[in-house]
């Protein structure tokens, strides 16, 4: 058996403290009838009283004491099955966290912003699945489809630089990766938030884009940093400024907001391009546009539930208080006994 507030099962050192009462109550009440009155006129006083029956009056209050604080503490006990039903669309989040990410021209960094970005998308969520695919030279599937936003939040929190060994930008793989998330069955519910900067240097991201707008997914992209273009800065352990990461011929790297390639990537989904603002208003508009779309009956999740059995205290604690107030404590007078 649990107990869902078992906190309140501390209550029962009242049955010990009303034990030790009634005993002294009822020694103290033996005690004054002996001082006041005579013996004789005492025994003819009490001889119609039935001790055993007031014994059991005060069993009987002390059951119901120990009912009532069984009850406060709700038992329960056994599993039922409990259907929900939620309706919603398939979410595939998207993140780069390739090292132009480290670019700290929005602060403290842009993975950083993204991935509060991310958090703050997955709060807003009603009944809707969501995955994370997580990318840089490589992508890979960080958490499948889940109605589940703690484990989601969980999985992002572990997402960093390291998460993807391989080096690069590879967006047309990255959407390649988060089709594979979804059912392919079917032609609608289904959306990817691709949150970069949009710099690609492996892949093809708009005819990966049409390939997922041919199985009915709409794209939002989100773009994070400057179009101006900044360095990428290498920090080390403690988070101290080393130098700014170089290519192959020792010139410092330059790292822009490619809002175009990413405005090309919504347009052939049907989906939008937005800008990451301080703000979040861009969280607004994608959840504006989700709002409007189509939604289906998500499988039925199973969740185990325990049963309150806490109403069969309360039961037994208002019998046994009825049962204490109605049953006396005179003694059964014989028929052949005469009256007094």
């Amino acid at each position: 058996m649990h107990f869902a507030h078992s906190q309140m099962l501390s209550l029962l050192w009242l049955i010990p403290i009303l034990i030790i009462f009634l005993i002294v109550a009822f020694r103290r009440k033996q005690k004054a009838l002996s001082t006041f009155v005579h013996p004789i006129l005492s025994h003819r006083l009490t001889d119609s009283v039935s001790h055993r029956k007031q014994a059991i009056k005060a069993g009987l209050v002390i059951l119901a004491v120990l009912a009532t604080v069984l009850a406060l503490a709700r038992p329960q006990y056994g599993k039922k099955l409990r259907m929900m039903r939620r309706k919603g669309m398939d979410i595939a989040i998207v993140m780069d966290t390739s090292d132009s990410m480290l670019a700290e021209d929005i602060k403290p960094n842009r993975m950083q912003r993204a991935k509060h970005e991310v958090s703050s998308l997955i709060d807003r969520l009603k009944g809707d699945r969501v995955a994370l695919v997580a990318f840089a030279g490589d992508a890979f599937v960080q958490c499948p489809l889940t109605l589940d936003y703690g484990a989601a939040k969980m999985f992002l929190d572990i997402i960093d630089f390291e998460t993807i060994p391989k080096a690069g930008t590879a967006i047309g793989q990255a959407i390649q990766t988060a089709i594979g998330v979804f059912e392919q069955k079917e032609r609608k519910y289904k959306v990817i938030i691709l949150i970069t900067d949009g710099e690609d240097h492996r892949s093809d991201p708009v005819a990966a884009a049409k390939s997922a707008a041919e199985q009915g997914i709409r794209i939002y992209t989100i773009g994070v940093g400057s179009p101006g273009g900044v360095p990428i800065p290498i920090r080390d352990e403690l988070g101290v400024l080393v130098e700014y990461k170089k290519d192959h011929r020792g010139e410092t790297v330059m790292s822009k907001l490619d809002q175009t390639a990413l405005q090309k990537i919504a347009l052939e989904t049907d989906g939008k391009y937005f800008r990451a603002t301080m703000g979040e208003m861009e969280l607004d508009g994608i959840l504006e546009d989700l709002s409007q779309l189509e939604r289906k009956e998500l499988k039925s999740k199973e969740f185990d539930v325990r049963e309150d059995r806490y109403q069969f205290f309360v039961l037994a604690g208002v019998v046994l208080l009825m049962t204490e107030i109605i049953l006396g404590d005179r003694k059964r007078r014989s028929k052949d006994e005469p009256n007094r």
